[in-house]
C-alpha cells in the first residue's frame, strides 16, 4: 500500500497536504512496490531529462523497531523530497511484517539515487521516529548502487520518550586520494546527522543499539557517497573512519522551454537536492528546504529557451526542477498537474540536457498578479520580496522590479491545493523585521486573496516600513580628532545572525561599512550547542552558515580592502546561562566542553587562514563560567578545573599552528572592575573588550556624564590591564537604542536586566522597551569623546550590526540608525584619511 501526505495539524495546513495527495505527484523516483488504492495504476513519472532516464535497481529495506506496534498500526517507509519540502511531498510504503519488531520493503529505485527517507507509524496518527534521546529526525540517507540491501534500526517514536541506552559513532573523513580531511560532510546514522569540521572530525549520539546504516554524503556532490553498516552498542562509542574519492567536475549546461503564458523579463532558476542548486539542508520555514536567492539563475536565449551552464560532479545524483519562485512555490508541474521533481545522474563527460516544463500551473485556478508600490525612501538597493502563508508564513521569495518604485510577482501555483490564503510584503527577505508596516511582526494576518477562476491583478501601495522613524539628520559636533594612523581598529562587527538568504547582501553591507570610513569587519559564525549532556555541538544547517557563505563574505571584504576578524560565537538552545546551570559541570563534562570549545576555535581557524582573515577573536560574552575561577549568572563557581587557564593557553598554541594571523580574545565588560586572565591574555595579540558598562544611572542620560564615566571605567578598569598584558586593547561597544540602555541594564520586566541581544533581529519586539535612537547616538559619542584622548586604545569597534537591512530599531545594529553618522565622522579621522 503506498500513501500520500496526510498530516495532523492546522486545518489549513491539513487542506493543503490532502490536496498534494490529490495530485499523486510523487515522487517520481520510486516505483510503487504495492498496489495502489483501489488498484488503480502506479504513477508514471513526473517529469525528466530528455536524455535516457537512469537504470534501475531493486532495494531490500529492512528494519527493527523498539517494540510491537499497537493493534490498528503499520509501519511505513516515507520516502521524501526535499526541493519540493519534506512536509509537502512524501510518499508511504507499507512495509512487510517479518516478526512482532522486524520489517521489510523491496522498492524499485533508480541506480546511484541518494534516497532520503524515514521511518512512520499509521494508525490514528501518523507518528515520525526520533532518536534514542528524543531528537527530531528529518531524514536518514540510502546509496543505491545496485541492487541494495539497508539495515536500519528504529530508535524511539516523537510520541514516546526513549528508555534505552544510547551508543555513538564517532571519527574521520578523509580524502581518499591525498588522506586530507574533508570538511562540511554530512555523515549520518540512524538518522542522527552532523556535518563533519576542519579536520573531518564527527560524533553521532543518541543512536539505538544495532545495525546501522552510515553514510557519508557531500552536500555539494564534490566526493563520491560512502556506505557501509554499522553495529552500534548501548553506552559505548563506535570508532569508523571513513574514506571518500573526490569526483571530478563536469559541464553540464541545461536548456529548457517553457509554458507560452510565463512572464517575460523574469528570472527562471533551477532547485534541487544539491548545495549550488538552493537546497539548505534544514526546515527554513514551514518545513520548505530550498531557497530562491541560493539558485542559480537561467539566461534566456533568442530562441525563447532558457539556459544554464554548471560545472557538477560526475556521478552526483540531482532531483531538480524549474521555477519561478523556490521549490514549492511557481515551481513546474506536468498536464497531470502533478509537482515534477526530475533526476539525473551527472555523467563522467560534458553534457547538455534538454528539457521542457509543462505547466506552472495545475487545475483551473488562474494566476494572480501581486503589484505594489513602495514608498519612495525605500533605499536604493533593497529588494522587495512577497512572503506567502498557506498554514504557515514560507520563506520570502523575491519579486520583479518593473520600474521606478513598482515590484511585481505573478503567482501561477500551486493554487489548485490553496483556498484563501495570506501574503505581506517585506525589505531584503527580512519578513517578520522589515515588513510593510501594517502587516509587521513575526506572525501577522497578513492581507488575503482566494484564488479564482478568471485572472487577478491585485494593486497594493505600502505607505510606510516598519522600523523607518525619518528622523532627519543628526547634530555633530566639530572635534579636533589626532589621528591614531591606520594601525588603528575603526571596525563593524556583524550580529551573530544567519539565515540562507543572508549572503545575497553581504556585498551591500561590506559597502556600507568601507563608506563610513571603517578600515575592519568582524564576522561572527557560529556552531550550535544542541546538547549539553552529552555535549552536541556541531555546525547545524539553516542556523549556522555554511563555510562557503563564511569565505564568500571574507573574500568580498578583502576585495574591498577591509580587514576580515572571524569571532567565531557558539548558538544555544535556549540561552549561555541555561546551558552553563544545567550542564553536570564535573571533570569529565570539562574534559568534553574543552575537547569541543577546541574544535570549534581550530575548524574556524583552518577556515580563517584559507579565507586570508587578518585575525580570529577567541572568547565572548558568554564564556566566563569557563575562565579561571569562573563563576556562573548567579554568582556562583562554575567549577571550571583548576588548570583551566593552561588549558585555554593550550588552545591559543594550537590555533596559532593553523593560523598565521593575530589571535585575540573576547572577554565581556559590564560595569566592574575586570579580573582577566593576565597570562592568557599575554600568550594572544590582544584584548577585544566586550562594552556594555554602565555609563549612568539614569534613563535619560546627559551625555558630559557619560563621557566622564567612561574616561573614569578606562582609566581605572582597563589602562592596569593593558599595562600588565603590555597588548593592544579594542573597545568592541553593545548599546541598544533603546531606553535605560546607558545604565547597562535594560530591564526585563522581572526586576532583572535583558542580555542586549534580546533586542536583536529577527527576535520579535519588546513592547516594553521604549525605543531611543539619540541615546544610543549620545553613547557613541561619549565614547569617541572618552577614547580620543586616550592613544593606549588601539580600536574602537560597533557591534551587533545587522548586515540585511538598515531598520532604526530598539537593536544594538547602527545600521541606518543615528548612531552610524557618528562612525561616518570619527573613523576616517582617526585613521587620518581626513584631516
Amino acid at each position: 500500500m503506498v500513501s500520500r501526505p496526510k498530516i495532523a495539524r492546522p486545518v489549513l495546513l491539513l487542506f493543503l497536504i490532502l490536496a498534494l495527495a490529490s495530485q499523486a505527484c510523487a515522487i517520481s523516483l520510486l516505483e510503487w512496490p504495492f498496489p495502489a488504492p483501489g488498484g488503480s495504476t502506479p504513477p508514471a513519472p513526473a517529469g525528466g531529462p530528455t536524455t535516457a532516464p537512469p537504470a534501475r535497481a531493486q532495494v531490500t529495506f529492512k528494519v527493527q523497531v523498539p517494540e510491537p506496534l499497537a493493534p490498528g498500526e503499520v509501519l511505513a517507509l516515507s520516502v521524501l523530497d526535499e526541493v519540493t519540502g519534506l512536509a509537502l511531498n512524501y510518499v508511504d510504503y507499507q512495509m512487510t511484517q517479518i516478526d512482532s519488531i522486524n520489517y521489510s520493503a523491496v522498492l524499485t529505485i533508480p541506480d546511484q539515487a541518494v534516497v532520503k527517507y524515514r521511518y512512520v507509524r499509521r494508525g490514528g496518527a501518523r507518528i515520525v521516529e526520533d532518536s534514542n534521546i528524543d531528537a527530531f529526525i528529518r531524514y536518514r540517507l540510502a546509496f543505491i548502487n545496485g541492487p541494495t540491501e539497508v539495515t536500519d534500526t528504529v530508535s524511539s517514536w516523537s510520541d514516546k520518550t526513549a528508555n534505552t541506552i544510547s551508543g555513538s559513532i564517532s571519527g574521520t573523513v578523509t580524502n581518499t586520494d591525498t588522506g586530507a580531511p574533508i570538511p562540511e560532510i554530512m555523515v549520518t546514522a540512524g538518522g542522527v546527522q552532523a556535518l563533519t569540521d576542519s579536520a573531518g572530525r564527527f560524533e553521532l549520539t543518541g543512536l539505538r543499539g544495532g545495525v546501522h546504516n552510515l553514510i557519508g554524503y557531500a552536500l555539494d556532490g564534490t566526493y563520491q557517497t560512502f556506505e557501509q553498516g554499522a553495529l552500534v552498542e548501548g553506552n559505548k562509542g563506535t570508532p569508523v573512519e571513513i574514506k571518500m574519492k573526490p569526483a571530478p567536475l563536469v559541464n553540464v549546461i541545461f536548456t529548457v522551454s517553457v509554458p507560452p503564458n510565463t512572464q517575460g523579463g523574469v528570472p527562471l532558476r533551477i532547485a534541487g537536492n544539491l548545495l549550488q542548486l538552493g537546497n539548505t539542508f534544514s526546515d527554513v520555514r514551514a518545513g520548505l528546504s530550498t531557497v530562491a536567492d541560493r539558485m542559480p539563475v537561467l539566461t534566456p536565449q533568442p530562441d525563447g529557451r532558457f539556459s544554464v551552464s554548471l560545472f557538477l560532479p560526475a556521478g552526483a545524483y540531482l532531483e531538480y526542477k524549474y521555477t519561478l519562485g523556490d521549490g514549492f512555490w511557481n515551481s513546474e508541474f506536468n498536464t497531470a498537474g502533478q509537482y515534477v521533481t526530475r533526476q539525473y545522474v551527472v555523467p563522467s563527460q560534458n553534457a547538455m540536457v534538454e528539457d521542457v516544463v509543462q505547466s506552472w500551473q495545475a487545475g483551473p485556478n488562474a494566476p494572480i498578479l501581486f503589484e505594489v508600490t513602495v514608498p519612495a525612501d525605500t533605499p536604493v538597493g533593497d529588494v522587495i520580496y512577497i512572503q506567502f502563508n498557506p498554514y504557515s508564513w514560507t520563506h520570502p521569495i523575491p519579486m520583479w522590479k518593473t520600474g521606478g518604485n513598482q515590484w511585481a510577482y505573478k503567482l501561477y501555483g500551486p493554487l489548485n491545493i490553496l483556498g484563501s490564503f495570506s501574503y505581506r510584503y517585506c525589505r531584503n527577505a527580512e519578513c517578520g523585521s522589515a515588513d510593510d508596516a501594517a502587516t509587521a511582526g513575526d506572525n501577522p494576518r497578513g492581507n488575503n486573496v482566494t484564488p479564482t477562476l478568471t485572472a487577478q491583478d491585485i494593486q497594493d501601495t505600502i505607505t510606510k516600513w516598519a522600523w523607518t522613524q525619518n528622523t532627519g539628520n543628526s547634530s555633530l559636533v566639530q572635534t579636533n580628532i589626532p589621528a591614531r594612523g591606520t594601525g588603528f581598529v575603526a571596525g563593524v562587527e556583524f550580529q551573530q545572525y544567519y539565515d540562507p538568504s543572508l549572503p545575497t547582501f553581504i556585498p551591500y553591507a561590506l559597502q556600507n561599512i568601507q563608506a563610513l570610513g571603517g578600515n575592519w569587519v568582524i564576522f561572527d559564525p557560529s556552531w550550535t550547542f544542541t546538547r549539553n549532556t552529552p555535549i552536541t555541538f556541531s555546525q547545524l544547517p539553516g542556523r549556522d552558515p555554511f563555510r562557503k557563505d563564511v569565505s564568500e563574505a571574507i573574500t568580498s571584504a578583502r576585495a574591498i580592502n577591509l580587514n576580515v576578524a572571524v569571532f567565531p560565537q557558539p548558538r544555544f538552545a535556549t540561552s549561555a546561562d541555561d546551558f552553563w546551570r544545567t550542564a553536570p559541570r564535573d571533570q569529565t563534562w570539562w574534559d568534553n566542553w574543552f575537547n569541543h570549545y577546541r574544535a570549534f576555535a581550530i575548524n574556524y581557524a583552518d577556515l580563517a587562514s584559507q579565507s586570508g582573515a587578518q585575525a580570529i577573536i577567541l572568547g565572548g560574552d558568554w564564556i566566563t563560567p569557563a575562565l579561571p575561577g569562573g563563576r556562573l549568572a548567579d554568582g556562583n563557581p562554575s567549577g571550571v578545573p583548576a588548570d583551566a587557564e593552561a588549558r585555554w593557553q593550550a588552545v591559543v598554541a594550537e590555533v596559532r599552528q593553523h593560523f598565521r594571523g593575530l589571535v585575540l580574545f573576547a572577554l565581556p565588560y559590564t560595569n566592574t572592575d575586570i579580573q582577566p586572565p593576565i597570562n592568557l591574555l599575554k600568550s594572544t595579540d590582544g584584548l577585544y573588550l566586550l562594552w556594555f558598562a554602565r555609563l549612568s544611572n539614569q534613563s535619560t542620560p546627559n551625555k558630559a556624564d557619560m563621557v566622564a564615566e567612561a574616561g573614569r571605567l578606562l582609566d581605572d578598569n582597563v589602562f592596569p590591564v593593558q599595562t600588565q598584558i603590555s597588548k593592544p586593547v579594542i573597545i568592541a561597544l553593545s548599546y541598544p537604542s533603546a531606553s535605560s540602555s546607558a545604565t547597562g541594564c535594560i530591564p526585563n520586566g522581572n526586576n532583572g536586566c535583558l542580555d542586549w541581544t534580546a533586542l536583536s533581529r529577527p527576535n520579535p519586539d519588546l513592547a516594553s522597551v521604549n525605543l531611543d535612537l539619540k541615546q544610543q547616538f549620545d553613547i557613541y559619542d561619549a565614547m569617541f569623546t572618552a577614547i580620543n584622548g586616550r592613544t593606549w586604545v588601539s580600536g574602537f569597534v560597533s557591534r551587533g550590526y545587522y548586515p540585511p537591512v538598515a531598520l532604526q530599531d530598539k537593536s544594538a545594529s547602527v545600521h541606518g540608525k543615528p548612531a552610524a553618522d557618528l562612525l561616518w565622522y570619527w573613523f576616517p579621522r582617526l585613521l587620518g584619511n581626513i584631516k
